[in-house]
C-alpha cells in the first residue's frame, strides 16, 4: 500500500479483512494528515444522501464509481465509524462529521482498525518506483512484483495498490509523486487542475466586500448563453474573487476551462426567495411608505452596508436621490442589479489553495468494478490519484473511502 490517507488506509483495510499480509508505506510522520484539515477541522467525512443522489454531486466520470460508491456507501462509513467507537452527526445538506468535531477522530477509528487487522505500518518511508516485469501469461500485460523505497530498499509484494493523492494541499504530502509513477508505465494521465478553489473576478469595486458572507443566494456562472453551474446557499467573497460553498462548488465545472477561449461570468441573485415581479413589488412598497427618504436608505434595507455601497455605485443613481422622484425605469434596474449582480472570472487560486484536484489518472486506464490498471496485473489506485472530482460536502472523501475499500477487497 503506497499512501497512508483516507482511500490507503481503508484499501489496507480492506485487504486485511481479507486475510492479506498488508503493510502501509506512508511518507509522512504519520497516517491521515489530509483528514485533519477536512471540513475545516471538524471532519466532514461523507454525505449521507441516497446513493443515486450522490452521483448529482460528481461533475467529472460519476458513472466509473457505480461499483465503489454501491460496494461502500455512506451508510458503510457511518456504521464503520459508529463501530470503532466513534459517533457520528448529520448537518445540513447532509453533511456528516464526528460528533466530537474533531476531525482526528475519522483518523482514529482507522488507525484502530488497521491496529486489530495487525496491518504493517512504516511511516517516513516513500516510493521512488514501482517493480513491474512482463507477465508470462499475459504475452501483452504486465504485472507488479513490489516497490523501492526512498532509501533504496526493495519490498516484493503480489499486489500493490496506489493511493497517493493529487496535487492540492501538497504541504499534506500530495505533490503529484504518483502520477510520475505512473505515467513511466505509459499510462495516460488527465491534466491536472485546481478544483474546490476560490475563483478569481477582475471587477475592482468587490475588493471592499472581501469578509463578506451571503446566505440564501443563488449564483450561476455562463459562458455566452450556456450555463455551467447553477446552486444556491452560501458563498463568501475574498480579497480578488469568491469562495464559500457556492464558489467553490462553481469552480468544479469550470477549472479545467478557464485557460481556454471561454469568458466566464457570475451572476449572484441577492434576492432569490423574490422573483422579479415580487421584488419590484416590495421595492415599490418600500418607497411609498419612505418617499423622503434618499436612496441610500433603500439600498441599505436591502443589502449588507458594505455590498450597498458597491451597487449604489454600479447603479449609476445619486444615492442623495429622494425615493419618490426614483423613476419607475431605475426601479426596474435596481432589480436586475438585486436579481443578477455580475461578475467576470479571470482565473482561479492555485493547488495550494484547493481542496481537490481535478485531473489524474485517466479512468479507461482502469477496471471499474475492482480499481485495478487494466494493463498491469496486481496494480491498483484509490482517491484522489483517479481522474474524479465532486463537490463539496464530504463527497470526495466518501469517494476515497469508496474506491479505497473496493481496491482493497479486490485483491485475491
Amino acid at each position: 500500500m503506497i499512501g497512508g490517507g483516507a482511500a490507503g488506509m481503508m484499501a489496507a483495510i480492506a485487504a486485511g479483512q481479507k486475510g492479506h499480509e498488508v503493510i502501509i508505506l506512508e511518507k509522512n510522520e504519520k497516517l491521515g494528515k489530509k483528514i485533519y484539515i477536512t471540513g475545516k477541522g471538524r471532519g466532514n467525512l461523507t454525505n449521507a444522501c441516497d446513493v443515486s443522489e450522490f452521483f448529482d454531486n460528481v461533475p467529472r466520470n460519476p458513472k466509473f464509481l457505480y461499483s465503489a460508491l454501491y460496494g461502500f456507501t455512506s451508510q458503510d462509513m457511518i456504521d464503520f465509524m459508529e463501530a470503532a467507537g466513534v459517533p457520528v452527526k448529520v448537518e445540513r445538506g447532509n453533511r456528516v462529521f464526528p460528533a466530537s468535531d474533531h476531525a482526528s477522530d475519522i483518523t482514529r477509528a482507522l488507525e484502530k482498525r488497521i491496529r486489530e487487522l495487525g496491518i504493517t505500518v512504516r511511516l517516513n518511508t516513500g516510493v521512488e518506483k514501482l517493480m513491474v516485469e512482463d507477465d508470462r501469461e499475459d504475452p501483452d500485460g504486465r504485472k507488479i512484483n513490489g516497490v523501492i523505497t526512498n532509501a533504496r530498499e526493495r519490498l516484493s509484494a503480489d499486489a500493490v495498490i496506489m493511493a497517493t493523492g493529487g496535487l492540492s494541499y501538497q504541504t499534506t504530502g500530495s505533490n503529484g509523486e504518483g502520477h510520475g509513477m505512473l505515467r513511466s508505465l505509459g499510462l495516460k494521465l488527465t491534466q491536472c487542475f485546481p478544483s474546490l478553489v476560490a475563483l478569481e473576478t477582475g471587477e475592482d469595486d468587490t475588493h471592499e466586500l472581501a469578509g463578506l458572507s451571503l446566505k440564501n443566494v443563488g449564483l450561476m456562472v455562463k459562458s455566452g448563453k450556456k450555463v455551467f453551474y447553477e446552486g444556491f446557499g452560501e458563498m463568501l467573497f475574498t480579497h480578488n474573487g469568491i469562495s464559500g460553498p457556492l464558489g467553490l462548488s462553481a469552480s468544479s465545472y469550470i477549472a479545467d476551462k478557464l485557460n481556454g477561449d471561454k469568458t466566464f461570468e457570475v451572476y449572484i441573485d441577492l434576492k432569490s426567495a423574490l422573483d422579479k415581479d415580487k421584488l419590484y413589488d416590495r421595492i415599490c412598497r418600500d418607497i411609498d411608505a419612505n418617499p423622503k427618504r434618499e436612496l441610500s436608505f433603500l439600498m441599505n434595507g436591502l443589502l449588507p452596508k458594505s455590498l450597498a455601497a458597491v451597487m449604489e455605485k454600479r447603479l449609476g443613481i445619486d444615492v442623495k436621490k429622494h425615493l419618490c422622484d426614483v423613476t419607475r425605469q431605475e426601479r426596474l434596474s435596481i432589480v436586475e442589479i438585486l436579481k443578477g449582480f455580475r461578475l467576470t472570472v479571470t482565473g482561479s487560486g492555485p493547488f495550494k489553495e484547493a481542496i481537490i484536484t481535478r485531473g489524474g489518472l485517466d479512468v479507461r486506464e482502469i477496471d471499474p468494478s475492482t480499481m485495478r490498471v487494466k494493463t498491469v496485473s496486481g496494480l491498483y489506485v484509490a482517491g484522489e490519484l483517479i481522474d474524479v472530482d465532486a463537490l463539496t460536502g464530504g463527497f470526495n472523501l466518501q469517494i476515497a473511502f469508496s474506491t479505497g475499500h473496493l481496491a482493497g477487497s479486490s485483491i485475491e
